[in-house]
């Protein structure tokens, strides 16, 4: 009788240990997958605004300055159903004729094609910034303005 009473508490043991190891195991793979997402979406933000960022400058050329439009173009056309990866392109002071193709001012949104934006004049140089979303982290406006 003896031996059966401890055979049956070791028995209960091993099956705690069992229960409390795979417990263990399930909170990890949790909390990995969680890691994991987080860092694949730092990845796609970074690789997303990367296509933005090397067009950023206080002297930019105008040739450069179009290939970022054409840039933008591309972008908001891929990006048609998510609105949250659509780019803006604002204007930071009155461009003239003497400084854009068209005079333009204010926000064009989510252009989806060059000639609604015009195009810069290549002899010039302009000052280019992005602004990204607090947050999710895309950036979705590119603001030109002439170089001072």
């Amino acid at each position: 009788m003896e031996n059966a009473s401890k055979a049956l508490i070791i028995a209960g043991a091993i099956l705690l240990a069992i229960l409390i190891i795979s417990l263990g195991i399930m909170v990890y793979r949790q909390a990995s997958g969680v890691v994991d997402s987080n860092a694949m979406d730092e990845v796609a933000v970074s690789s997303f605004n990367e296509k933005f960022q090397q067009y950023v400058g206080d002297n930019i050329r105008g040739a450069n300055v179009n290939a970022l439009i054409n840039t933008i173009v591309q972008n908001n056309l891929s990006n048609s159903d998510d609105t949250s990866k659509q780019v803006s392109i604002t204007f930071g002071t009155a461009m003239t004729t003497s400084t854009w193709s068209v005079a333009k001012s204010g926000t064009i949104t989510r252009p989806t094609s060059t000639s609604t934006v015009g195009s810069a004049l290549t002899g010039r140089s302009y000052k280019v910034q992005t602004t990204p979303d607090e947050q999710s982290g895309y950036i979705t406006t590119v603001t030109i303005s002439p170089a001072s």
